[in-house]
């Protein structure tokens, strides 16, 4: 039996709806809702492939296709997949991240923004963790994004990237790239494969 992610146990399904129409909302009233786009954008190669991971309704991903890289985004709650935009370039897809295997599929990049990691079920992040670094390139980079002052704290985070064979690159305190410090609300990383020792 799957176990129930923060998200489940948190969000009902009317809930879901209200998220959807939150976003969609900003959207036309102008809100900028692409800067996690723009990040990635600049880290990445042109028509590079990307797993979004708990890609809610596929804005962030709808807007990397928009940009030429080739998209697939997951997500454990299907009311947000089925909210996603048709946009040739981005494949949805509904699974646990804890649990995700994509059939063989690598990624040049694997994100994780919007509080994913704090969403998952309590115990399950080191796994998330794993299961993303599983369908990298050796090469690939894995970044993530999630507020400091939640459940799943930023030293345990790194923790469980250090126990999962990753390496800090870069962190951020913004996705518009503002300096880290220790008293920041945000935490954006940029992380990759520990190389071998030789």
């Amino acid at each position: 039996m799957a176990v129930v992610t923060r998200w489940q146990d948190e969000r009902s399904e009317a809930d879901s709806r209200d998220y959807v129409r939150r976003f969609a909302d900003l959207a036309a009233q102008g809100v900028d809702l692409h800067g996690e786009a723009r990040f990635m954008d600049a880290l990445l190669t042109p028509g590079s492939r990307v797993l979004d991971a708990g890609c809610g309704t596929g804005r962030l991903g709808a807007e990397l296709a928009r940009r030429g890289h080739q998209v697939v985004g997951v997500d454990i709650d299907p009311v947000l997949v089925a909210a996603a935009p048709s946009v040739p370039g981005l494949r949805m897809r509904v699974a646990d991240l804890a649990e995700l295997h994509l059939d063989g599929e690598r990624f040049d990049a694997a994100v994780a923004a919007g509080n994913v990691l704090v969403y998952t079920a309590p115990g399950t992040e080191r796994a998330v963790l794993q299961r993303l670094v599983a369908h990298l390139r050796p090469d690939g980079a894995l970044v993530t994004g999630f507020a400091t002052g939640r459940t799943y704290s930023l030293a345990e985070f790194d923790a469980d990237a250090t126990a999962v064979g990753l390496e800090l690159e870069h962190r951020f305190a913004t996705w518009d790239l503002r300096r880290w410090h220790p008293h920041a609300d945000w935490a954006v990383t940029v992380l990759r494969r520990r190389r071998a020792s030789r």
